[in-house]
């Protein structure tokens, strides 16, 4: 991997470095809760790419200040590195929402760079592309809905069949304490990754890669309004209860959640 020749390309787009955690994306140590069968992993994913127009996309002003604020929390160079990102896929995001977040990046790019992008937010009823065309479909925080509606596994038939053999599942999710039972974990915003990996291998997919890269041991996912007590949602009264201003310093301490960040893969 030739980090030498990719920081000054990233130098050049705003100060955006990129850290260790792009350089060793291994399988984590079984000791971290939160993970579950190993079998078929690939150990060592791809070598990250030297993509100024993705870091330029990343740094640019056109993307909201609030937006750019969460990068240090959410790695999108690091993140769609790991899932393998690259010009000219077609790049379908599942229900982006209002903010989009990771819309602000992959548009641009994919203008930038002969990509097709398509946002998604109604899979169910179309994936926005013919069958078996995407190169890579990205979901981030939607497995804790998808469990509480039941919606888990037509939401990966769907996406395992707009994907082309070969396309790659790029999965941010929250993740709770690995053995726990998602019914319970879900309405906080949690999930255990167990749940999203046997899921997507029952849908037919390939464990192909897990990183910690956007780990936080930090949470302990004891919040009084689930995970949306942390950053960005900050959410401060529920239920007739409200955060201190001592105890809204504390979450606003802890960052943003600990979360999965995992790649499926559509067998060839």
């Amino acid at each position: 991997m030739r980090l030498i020749a990719l920081a000054p390309i990233l130098a050049l787009c705003a100060g955006l470095t990129v850290p260790a955690t792009v350089m060793a994306q291994t399988a984590p140590s079984d000791t971290h809760a939160g993970h579950g069968a190993r079998e078929g992993l690939a150990m060592q994913p791809p070598a990250p790419s030297e993509d100024a127009a993705l870091a330029a996309a990343i740094a640019s002003d056109t993307r909201p200040e609030a937006d750019r604020a969460r990068d240090v929390y959410r790695r999108p160079y690091e993140s769609l590195t790991f899932w393998g990102l690259r010009p000219e896929l077609t790049v379908v995001e599942i229900e982006p929402g209002r903010a989009g977040w990771w819309t602000g990046i992959l548009q641009p790019y994919a203008a930038a760079t002969g990509g097709t992008y398509v946002a998604v937010n109604r899979p169910l009823e179309s994936m926005g592309v013919e069958p078996g065309t995407a190169d890579l479909v990205l979901t981030a925080r939607g497995f804790h809905n998808w469990a509480r509606g039941g919606r888990t596994e037509a939401y990966l038939a769907a996406f395992f069949a707009a994907l082309k053999p070969g396309g790659i599942l790029a999965v941010e999710q929250h993740r709770s304490v690995d053995g726990l039972n998602v019914a319970d974990t879900a309405p906080t915003g949690y999930v255990p990754e167990s749940y999203v990996i046997k899921a997507a291998q029952a849908a037919g997919f390939v464990l192909d890669g897990r990183s910690e890269l956007n780990a936080n041991p930090a949470d302990d996912r004891d919040h009084p309004f689930g995970v949306w007590t942390l950053p960005p949602v900050r959410r401060d009264s529920q239920d007739g209860r409200t955060l201190t201003p001592e105890e809204r310093a504390t979450y606003d301490a802890i960052g943003e959640s600990d979360r999965m960040t995992l790649r499926f893969r559509k067998p060839e």
